[in-house]
């Protein structure tokens, strides 16, 4: 394995076609239901009355909303006692030596350390009675260290049981990996460092590391704040470093081999960055700080399906990833030669690696997307091109429509122009 292959094993693999935004629809509980039918003889009735009095005799309907107006006062509470920083509070929602315990526990912990700012929870489905207990998700809309952040949504199922009118909860499960869970604070004791502009999370056997990446990533920000095509970079940049075991684990796990760092979409336009600690030596940290930040700060809220237009996704974040060095410096350049000295002769919609791809033609891949990025900024400026970039990725103008609007160029002309710069730079 070269060195360019070795240290292009930190590219990205995005996912965001498995990492779509986690939106969970709500809504507000009920607090007031008109009396259902009892069956046979009861009156009718158009006055409501609380949910918090079911009777005998009437439909589960209405013992689940009841149900659901309670443990929603008892998640309220809940939310409350997390933001004043009281954990016997937090705690207190869970039955006595159940194993929510030791889970909220361990949450409470984690979310005090992230610094949570917004811990919303929403009930919208009804209770379901699985024996002696309940089984239901709740909907959790939180911000870490913005106070005035749009809440990102996660989806929780809970197990309960209630006595003498009040529900406790009794399980916490993960987030289902079908929702881009379980989220690090759910599963994982996590210790953090904050900055200005970015929030540094890990596993405490990785602590060593956590200055080291706190500073790294202040000064990633300052990059990929340059790259907020619409003006405005995250509130704060969220980083999580995983290790071998949380890697397998968070946000589903599941990446190729050659991935070392990921950025997924969590909701209201928040990313979570995550790095993985194997083969992430401090050479190359910086780089892949500025690559996945930049795709936090220029990607649409709810993510981005690549596809043919992989090259100019990646090829940006490259771009910041980059640094400003010259092109005879740059990493991959060698295999990017490998690619073009083989059958690649275009066009940029074909890029894109496929999943068995070796490290090296994943390197030279994210090369082209680099350099044909590196071209039209060296031609425009890169002002134009995130332009150029908005109106292809946010505003899904097609290729052609966006050219002509920003460059005011015939795109056909100017992606052979940069196959042709991409062909000479690797000569």
């Amino acid at each position: 394995m070269t060195q360019g292959e070795d240290t292009r094993r930190w590219l990205l693999w995005l996912g965001l076609g498995l990492a779509g935004a986690l939106v969970v629809c709500s809504v507000p509980v009920v607090v007031a239901v008109a009396l259902l039918d009892r069956g046979p003889g009861a009156e009718a009735s158009t006055s409501p009355r609380p949910v918090s009095s079911p009777l005998p005799g009437d439909p589960e309907a209405v013992a689940q909303l009841w149900l659901r107006e309670r443990m929603t006062d008892v998640l309220n509470q809940q939310a409350a006692a997390l933001l004043r920083g009281d954990e016997r509070g937090f705690l207190a929602a869970a039955a006595a030596k159940s194993p929510a315990v030791t889970v909220l526990r361990r949450q409470y912990r984690s979310l005090r350390a992230l610094r949570v700012t917004v811990w919303q929870p929403r009930i919208s489905d009804l209770p379901a009675r699985d024996g002696a207990e309940w089984t239901v998700a709740v909907s959790i809309g939180h911000c870490f260290a913005a106070p005035g952040c749009r809440p990102a949504p996660v989806a929780i199922p809970t197990r309960w049981v209630e006595s003498a009118g009040v529900p406790r909860l009794v399980a916490v499960e993960p987030s289902p990996s079908a929702q881009d869970g379980p989220r690090p604070w759910e599963v994982s004791d996590l210790v953090v460092a904050a900055g200005r502009r970015t929030v540094v999370a890990t596993a405490a056997a990785q602590k060593p590391r956590l200055a080291t990446l706190l500073n790294e990533a202040e000064q990633a920000a300052t990059v990929a704040d340059r790259y907020a095509v619409d003006g405005t970079p995250p509130d704060r940049y969220l980083i999580f470093y995983a290790g071998d075991a949380e890697w397998k684990r968070w946000y589903g796990g599941g990446r190729p081999d050659w991935t070392a760092g990921y950025a997924v979409p969590v909701g209201s336009g928040h990313f979570d960055v995550v790095l993985g600690a194997r083969d992430l030596h401090s050479t190359i940290l910086d780089d892949l700080l500025r690559h996945e930040m930049t795709h936090a700060s220029s990607l649409p809220d709810d993510g981005y399906r690549t596809g043919a237009n992989w090259w100019l996704v990646e090829g940006v974040a490259d771009h910041a990833a980059a640094g400003g060095r010259p092109i005879s410096r740059y990493e991959s350049l060698p295999d990017v030669r490998r690619l073009v000295a083989g059958s690649w002769r275009g066009p940029l919609a074909s890029a894109e690696p496929g999943a068995g791809a070796a490290d090296w033609q994943v390197s030279g891949a994210y090369g082209i997307g680099y350099l044909a990025v590196r071209h039209l900024v060296d031609r425009y400026g890169l002002a134009d091109v995130l332009a150029f970039f908005k109106a292809v990725v946010h505003e899904r103008h097609s290729l052609e429509q966006a050219s002509t609007e920003v460059f005011g160029e015939k795109w056909q002309a100017l992606h052979d122009d940069c196959v042709s710069y991409i062909r000479g730079a690797a000569s």
